[in-house]
């Protein structure tokens, strides 16, 4: 069977991601910084049918070693088709103006959302490389566009973005996509704008999973995708 390793998959989009492909039979690695929402993630993905094989690293994806960990365990399993760099952080909770963000959490954006997934990829990219294997980086809308308050977050973004371009450039035996999966209804989202009077409004990451499986089942090219437009594929496919 395929196997997958996913970040940030206790909770969020991450979470939602595991059980689809838990339902489809992959085996899969999957992290996250809170041990109790990763073992109720665990509880949900053992709970489901046609699972595969599942291993759970509570961990900060910052450390070397936990990284390692992960590319090991799918080691174990035979090898790796799908790297899922999911895991963010804010850097300033709630969101402020650049003015007001603070340089260590500044910092911590980039860390995570950027030095993380390059620190992921290039300890994984042997296995990748050996199955023609695919990365999955989620990116933000903020990445591309000028939202007052996002500008730290959407800085690390971008440059994970551009990471993922030029990677797919070096790299072209991987495919290599960056996502904006669009504003969600995640515990992540809620602490970036508590405010928000549209939250209860937002997609739920249930319903934005299905765009990063259009991807795996269509064989899509390297690139930049935005979920919003590849749900709306869907639709139209199911309409006709």
């Amino acid at each position: 069977m395929p196997v997958a390793i996913i970040t940030g998959a206790s909770r969020g989009l991450g979470r939602a991601l595991a059980a689809a492909l838990a339902a489809r039979g992959w085996d899969l690695v999957i992290d996250g910084r809170s041990a109790d929402a990763l073992k109720a993630a665990e509880e949900e993905l053992e709970g489901l049918e046609h699972t595969g094989r599942l291993t759970v690293l509570p961990g900060d994806v910052t450390e070397a070693s936990h990284r390692a960990g992960l590319v090991a365990a799918a080691w174990e399993f035979g090898g790796l088709d799908l790297l899922v760099n999911n895991a963010s952080a804010l850097g300033a909770e709630p969101l402020v103006p650049l003015a007001d963000h603070s340089l260590e959490g500044f910092r911590t954006a980039l860390e995570v959302n950027t030095v993380a997934p390059l620190g992921l990829i290039k300890e994984a990219l042997p296995l990748l490389l050996a199955r023609s294997g695919r990365v999955l980086n989620i990116s933000s809308d903020a990445a591309v566009e000028a939202y007052p308050t996002w500008g730290g977050y959407g800085a690390s973004k971008a440059a994970l973005e551009h990471l993922s371009a030029v990677l797919a450039v070096e790299e072209p035996g991987l495919t290599v996509w960056w996502v904006d999966p669009g504003d969600m209804r995640t515990e992540l989202y809620a602490t970036a704008v508590p405010d928000d009077p549209d939250f209860a409004d937002r997609a739920a990451p249930e319903a934005v999973a299905p765009a990063l499986l259009r991807l795996l089942d269509e064989g899509a090219v390297s690139g930049r995708y935005s979920a919003p437009a590849l749900l709306e594929g869907l639709r139209q496919e199911g309409a006709r």
